[in-house]
């Protein structure tokens, strides 16, 4: 690069960051609505929709509600992956939709949950399962629903459909436009519909759309629909083909709803809640910044300058792709800040151990970033995985973790492989050539970690073995539960209040929270307030009755509330079974898939193995604080153990990679104990930099968070530890012992 490029470069770079900060913070056009302020949030940072809705049935069986709430949730989920659905009662459903405030066009567009089904015109005696009535010029069933079903009539029921849409679609000419409703069907419905339709078109008969005891589109087939998609024509305006797409949507429910109240809420944790974490993130982000220009002088500043580009990055392309954010997921920001420090302290270390063998500045920055990018990138490809496979499989804030989780990847490593590098290679074309600017790497005695393999083993066993065993165990014989699981896991109890006054957030934060928590003993406890009233419910863990009467007793004496204006009702976990099996399944598939890349790219399945078995030493040793804690379990805790086994396969790439490296100068079985030590301490600056980094953002948090934030970012502290502490002592002399035990490369 030449000194006029290299000026171009640095004046890009200004540029860049000021229309990226411009973009974030103000935005274009005559709303002038920043990327920041325009971002998809929650219900716990800008409140959203709360519709009630009762079963018809005054008395529903278990399995029946929570089939109806599993379904439902599938369904608003095309709303906000963040959209929650729980039992109230023993026979309502509440549905809550974070960033959006017109409850009227929910309900329209979600329509009234009830049966759908798709029917075919015969069964297989050749019978009519439905005939037109000349007479009303309507369609009728000549069965009953049971009848139909026993007699295959049924081709599939609503639940198969994941999408519809109303829209227009223009003939092959482009000369005129008819309206359309098109759909999609999972696997299970796009073979069950490939077969109908093949039955019909063969045929030459029509397949009924039957939604809530009406009729609601009979539709011709005019080909053999194999893809699972199909476009239902015929509609006789936009609106029509819309509201065909609502019914399609909302599927078919064991159980027939209706609604019986809608309500917009306010955000469940104040502006100060927001504030405090905004500003622990530029703290940390601040704080980083400045150690790293300390550390690493002129590389250190390159690192903060593509830390802030990736910053505006982040937070436009969370605008531009939609993704809800949460405040863990403000946490998940701030953390992945500081996992993106990892891939410049790679890149600059590397390059200071270039300038330490004899290499010109130029001839080390070159080589450093080839070096490092093998290590970078099977890094973030192992995590990307993982982010993957958890968005395909995941559910709720499962798959919003993962979202997130694979933007942040992707724009770490832009920044790191390309923004730092074009950034550092024009400092250099401008004349800041001196050897000082860069530092140069100090040789450090090599460290004998396998020689205390037997110490670190022990030290792992009890601490991911012993002590999570022993700690759930004294939990389940104190209080029934090995882990304090939350309301969102354990559902708990809904106390709805009417104040005489239109309390804020703060307000609600500052004095009910405390005296709440101090007749539940839990800081699990959430506000949620009804916009423009003074309705505010309180949820909690399961009350006891002495607890109820307490709470009634609180709020009458100290708030003056009245006894009328008081209800309690159970309410269910927000995060159902079935999600939570989906977690697991994901979790689990997650961990193949990297295993198997692990294997792919070292070409020994003993280094896969060794990073998985570490993962699981991290995820138990957390599991164990929580444990011992009593932190609370909710959808935090998914994200955290999820952040955890991001943060853990990533440090144990770096040093595996470094293994990798010194095997193929020639070491011998003989010299593999040298190779693992030598690699570790070569990487041990890394390790203790981005761990140091990573904590100081997290601690920040911790330090300014709300008792909320506090639970979520201190498992991620000790994580963090545990991390680091595994990478370095625990990974390497177990891939040593595995290698050595199992005799020839596999």
């Amino acid at each position: 690069m030449k000194k006029k490029q290299g000026i171009a470069v640095l004046i890009a770079t200004v540029l860049v960051m000021v229309l990226l900060g411009f973009t974030a913070a103000v935005g274009w056009g005559p709303t002038g609505t920043g990327a920041a302020r325009n971002i998809i949030t929650g219900l716990d940072l800008s409140g959203g929709v709360s519709i009630t809705y009762e079963a018809d049935q005054d008395l529903p069986s278990n399995e029946d509600m929570n089939d109806t709430v599993y379904k439902l949730q599938q369904r608003v989920m095309s709303y906000s992956e963040e959209a929650k659905v729980y039992k109230e009662g023993v026979n309502r459903i509440t549905v809550e939709i974070p960033g959006v405030s017109d409850a009227n066009r929910i309900l329209e567009e979600l329509g009234t949950p009830g049966t759908l089904y798709f029917i075919r015109q015969t069964d297989d005696e050749g019978n009519e399962c439905y005939s037109y009535d000349y007479t009303t010029g309507d369609y009728k069933l000549n069965y009953t629903i049971d009848e139909l079903k026993e007699k295959g009539c049924i081709v599939l029921e609503g639940s198969s459909v994941v999408n519809a849409q109303g829209g227009v679609q223009q003939d092959n000419n482009g000369s005129t436009s008819k309206y359309v409703t098109e759909l999609e069907f999972d696997a299970e419905g796009t073979k069950a519909f490939a077969e109908a339709t093949e039955r019909a078109y063969n045929n030459n008969e029509t397949i009924a759309i039957y939604y809530d005891g009406e009729f609601a589109s009979v539709p011709s087939v005019n080909s053999v629909i194999t893809a699972g998609k199909a476009v239902i024509e015929g509609a006789k305006s936009i609106e029509d083909a819309k509201a065909l797409a609502t019914t399609l949507r909302i599927g078919s429910l064991t159980l027939t709803l209706h609604e019986i109240s809608s309500n917009v809420v306010g955000a469940t944790l104040g502006s100060n809640a927001i504030r405090t974490s905004l500003i622990a993130g530029g703290i940390g982000l601040a704080l980083v910044i400045l150690f790293m220009i300390i550390v690493y002088a002129l590389p250190g500043l390159v690192a903060g300058l593509a830390l802030l580009i990736y910053t505006g990055l982040e937070l436009v392309m969370l605008n531009a792709f939609d993704l809800t954010l949460t405040l863990p997921g403000i946490a998940g920001i701030i953390l992945s800040i500081g996992m993106a420090v990892d891939a410049n302290v790679i890149i600059y270390a590397r390059i200071r151990e270039e300038i330490a063998a004899g290499k010109s500045v130029r001839n080390a920055i070159t080589s450093g970033f080839k070096k490092a990018f093998s290590a970078i990138f099977d890094g973030n490809i192992t995590t990307l995985i993982a982010a993957a496979v958890l968005g395909v499989l995941g559910t709720g804030s499962v798959q919003g973790f993962a979202m997130t989780l694979a933007l942040g990847i992707v724009l770490s490593m832009f920044t790191a492989l390309v923004i730092s590098r074009l950034i550092i290679n024009a400092f250099y074309a401008v004349g800041l050539r001196d050897e000082k600017l860069y530092g140069k790497a100090k040789e450090i005695k090599v460290i004998d970690f396998v020689g205390r393999k037997k110490i670190f083993f022990t030290v792992s066993l009890i601490l991911a073995i012993a002590v999570p065993i022993v700690a759930m165990g004294i939990g389940k014989a104190t209080t029934d539960k090995s882990l304090n699981f939350s309301l969102e896991f354990m559902g708990g109890t809904s106390t709805t209040v009417e104040f005489n006054e239109d309390m804020s957030m703060q307000q609600l934060e500052a004095e009910v929270n405390p005296k709440v928590e101090a007749i539940t003993g839990d800081a699990d406890v959430t506000c949620v307030k009804v916009v423009n009233s003074n309705n505010v419910t309180i949820k909690t863990r399961t009350l006891t009755v002495q607890e109820r009467k307490q709470m009634d007793e609180m709020l009458i004496n100290d708030f003056g509330v009245d006894k009328e204006g008081i209800s309690t009702q159970s309410i269910s976990a927000t995060v159902s079974n079935e999600m939570r099996r989906d977690a697991v399944v994901a979790v689990i598939v997650a961990t193949i898939f990297m295993l198997l890349y692990i294997w792919f790219r070292f070409k020994d399945i003993r280094f896969a193995s060794s990073a998985v078995l570490a993962l699981l030493h991290d995820v138990c040793v957390v599991l164990g604080f929580y444990a011992v804690s009593r932190v609370s379990v909710g959808t935090t805790f998914i994200a955290c153990m999820l952040t955890i086994v991001g943060y853990s396969i990533n440090a144990t790439i770096v040093i595996f990679d470094r293994i990798r490296e010194n095997l193929g100068s020639g070491a011998t079985k003989k010299d593999l104990a040298n190779v693992v030590n030598t690699s570790i301490t070569q990487t041990l600056t890394r390790s203790i930099y981005t761990s140091l980094t990573t904590f100081v953002m997290v601690c920040v948090l911790w330090i300014l968070g709300v008792s909320s934030i506090r639970e979520f970012a201190l498992p991620i502290m000790v994580g963090i530890i545990c991390g680091a502490y595994s990478s370095v002592c625990v990974t390497g002399p177990l891939w040593y012992v595995i290698k050595t035990k199992t005799g020839k490369k596999k």
